[in-house]
């Protein structure tokens, strides 16, 4: 490579001679400019080109520092060498001070060093521009990442924070260099909020990498207080030996926060705040343990508000919302802290009392309900009346687990209904009105499949940015020969109680994916059919080839088959649930997690389940609509779908102020009465004959 040497001098015997040794150099190749005069050397300069300069200091037009001053100024990066007299050597050395390369003395000039020093100079200023550049690049990378980084010297004291720590920490870059970390970065731990040793001053004496505690807080220079998260790593030299130390860290605070959120959501009622079901069955199983250990008792009382219903639906969610979160709050008022109470659902009540002598003293406690609850309830300008009826059933007279215990309180719940409602009763073994009932549904459910009066109904699903259908949901009916349509809640669950769910469950599948394909070949788009499989259905053996087969017999596509499980069903066995999920996607089956947020959600295994569809509980869709809901839930549900890469459906959409909300969230699919009831499969053709779309703006 040949380097560009402009000489500066009005000494033509000087210039000869460099330009004949530079000329003949062994470093070159070199190539000579030379001008006499300052003005033109800074003309020439701005053309550029030029890779080191030879300057004397005493030219026609300018003398001493100013003649290098000049020159600096104009080409501050390229290398610059004086040309002295033995007698100006305090002048050169000065210039050395003012960023000269070095210089030169006359008389020396026709020797092998001055190609030599030449080259070198310019060798060593490509170095150093390349290592400018690399340091303005990790400068760059390291004020662009969200980390907060902070460099020390071998005693600790800082000598670097990237724009992140400064956020972080308080303290200016230039501030805090050379001040201790354990003063700029101040940590203690979460739990016992005393002082931590900082892992940079483990790293330096120990020489290996160090992680902070969990826990971690950092205290801000203003005091305030930040939940953190990384590690520490000694930094080496090329010789290898530790010349300091860097810190790496990252502010946990919402993700701790969302954390324990979610946690929370997981135990307990998403509308009144009290404890769920899985909260609630822990509760009872520890007192139960209790009561057994000190040879007392327990009871539970089982709550449903009389008359719930009528106000819910002549007067709309939203009220019958804040009816039951005012309800929760008087119920925490008529115990004490340490039972418990329960929200199970609907407009029912679980209480776990400790009873420490007489279990009749449980009836203290429903004498204080009943008339808490007497009490009108003053509700956006209304003036509410509701009562409950309470059943009580007692560990260990009258059961011996959680489970049977609530069954056990919810069966004399219904005693108190019979007994004219806003009244309390004690479980008796004879309490047989339900079980009868029970048992006469269980009867006529194993003839009702030979018969064919079970029907499916198909709900639609909706592109909410489209407006239109995607899909539908297969929704069983029970076409009773003498109590007329009945509805799933009223007899599901005795199918699930006595194994006929199973039967049941095939046949719907069976029916939907038959009646999709029908669809298909008269030329229809039905999208792809939702059935919904229970707890049954999916742990029983043969579930997945029992789908193929009937994929396989109707001729569905699995893309349009699309299986809705609750979150519930598949946290029961977590690995299991994971085998048989897979097997039904490898299948190329679409999977939903039905219900998500009202069962024990868990995000690792959320990520963890092969699920394709997050369907949001209606309950959570109608929380949008009332007084104090926020949709804060909606909004996080389908933040997750949106980060996991599953497609979100909310169900229950039943006004515009609810669709407008979900489709400013970019929530993709809607199903509700807002686009249809379920509807026949006649009806349901239809409708996708005329489309829906109009309905949402399209």
């Amino acid at each position: 490579m040949t380097n560009r040497i402009l000489i500066i001098t009005g000494d033509a015997t000087d210039a000869k001679t460099l330009e004949d040794v530079l000329r003949k150099a062994k470093d070159g190749p070199f190539d000579i400019e030379w001008v006499t005069r300052l003005s033109d050397a800074l003309e020439r300069l701005r053309a550029g080109g030029i890779d080191a300069i030879l300057v004397d200091m005493s030219l026609p037009d300018s003398r001493g520092i100013e003649t290098f001053d000049q020159l600096f100024a104009a080409v501050p990066q390229t290398p610059i060498l004086t040309l002295s007299a033995e007698e100006d050597e305090a002048l050169a050395m000065e210039v050395v001070q003012r960023g000269s390369q070095g210089f030169l003395s006359k008389g020396h000039f026709g020797t092998y060093l001055v190609p030599q020093s030449l080259r070198n100079i310019i060798q060593r200023k490509l170095v150093e521009e390349t290592l400018y550049i690399e340091k303005e690049r990790a400068e760059i990378t390291l004020n662009s990442i969200s980390d907060a980084v902070i460099g020390t010297d071998m005693a600790g004291n800082v000598d670097y924070l990237n724009l992140a720590a400064e956020t972080m920490t308080g303290w200016e870059k230039e501030e805090a260099r050379g001040h201790p970390i354990s003063e700029v970065m101040q940590i203690i731990n979460g739990a016992t909020l005393k002082a931590e040793p900082n892992p940079v001053e483990l790293v330096l004496q120990q020489n290996k990498p160090m992680g902070l505690a969990a826990g971690t807080i950092l205290i801000r220079r203003d005091g305030n207080k930040v939940a953190i998260e990384d590690s520490a790593a000694p930094i080496h030299d090329s010789n290898g030996q530790i010349r300091g130390a860097v810190i790496v860290f990252h502010d946990i605070t919402a993700a701790k926060e969302m954390t324990l959120k979610m946690a929370h959501l997981a135990q307990h009622d998403f509308l009144t705040s009290l404890p769920n079901r899985v909260l609630l069955n822990d509760r009872i199983a520890q007192a139960i343990g209790l009561a057994e250990r000190r040879d007392t008792t327990l009871a539970v009382l089982f709550l449903d508000l009389d008359n719930f219903k009528h106000i819910n639906d002549s007067l709309g969610h939203a009220i019958g919302d804040k009816l039951l979160q005012s309800v929760a709050k008087r119920l925490v008022n008529c115990v004490r802290n340490s039972d418990t109470i329960s929200r199970q659902g609907g407009d029912e009540f679980v209480i776990l009392v400790s009873v420490e002598k007489h279990a009749e003293d449980a009836s203290l406690t429903a004498d204080k309900i009943l008339n808490a609850l007497a009490a009108p309830h003053f509700i956006d300008g209304h003036e509410l009346h509701v009562t409950t009826s309470i059943g009580i059933s007692v560990y260990p007279a009258d059961a011996y687990n959680a489970e049977a215990l609530i069954k056990n309180a919810d069966t004399a719940m219904y005693q108190a209904k019979e007994n004219g409602r806003n009244n309390y009763q004690f479980f008796k073994s004879d309490m047989n009105v339900r079980a009868v009932e029970r048992q006469v549904i269980e009867a006529q459910l194993r003839q009702a499949l030979e018969r064919q009066e079970f029907v499916l109904h198909y709900q639609p699903k909706v592109n909410l940015d489209t407006g239109m259908i995607t899909g539908a949901e297969a929704l069983l009916r029970w076409i009773h020969p003498e109590l007329g349509v009945m509805l799933p809640d009223r007899f599901v669950p005795i199918a699930e109680a006595c194994g006929l769910i199973v039967p049941i469950g095939r046949w719907v599948l069976r029916e939907a994916c038959a009646q999709t394909k029908g669809w298909e070949d008269a030329g229809l788009k039905p999208g792809s059919v939702a059935v919904n499989i229970s707890a049954l259905e999916f742990s029983r053996k043969g579930f997945v080839e029992y789908v193929r087969d009937v994929l396989n017999e109707t001729g569905l596509a699995p893309r349009c088959l699309q299986l809705e499980i609750t979150e519930t069903v598949l946290m029961r066995d977590a690995k299991f649930s994971t085998a048989v999920l897979q097997q039904l996607k490898n299948m190329g089956v679409q999977l939903a997690m039905d219900d998500f947020g009202t069962g024990y959600s868990s995000l690792s295994y959320l990520h963890q389940f092969p699920i394709d569809v997050l369907k949001i509980d209606q309950s959570f869709v109608q929380d949008i609509g009332s007084r104090n809901g926020n949709g804060i839930i909606v909004s996080t549900v389908i933040a997750l779908g949106t980060s996991f890469k599953q497609q979100v459906v909310a169900e229950g959409v039943e006004e515009q102020m609810q669709l407008a909300f979900l489709k400013s969230r970019n929530c993709a699919e809607g199903q509700g009465y807002f686009f249809s009831r379920p509807l026949g499969a006649e009806q349901f053709a239809a409708l996708l004959a005329t489309g829906i779309s109009a309905i949402v703006g399209h």
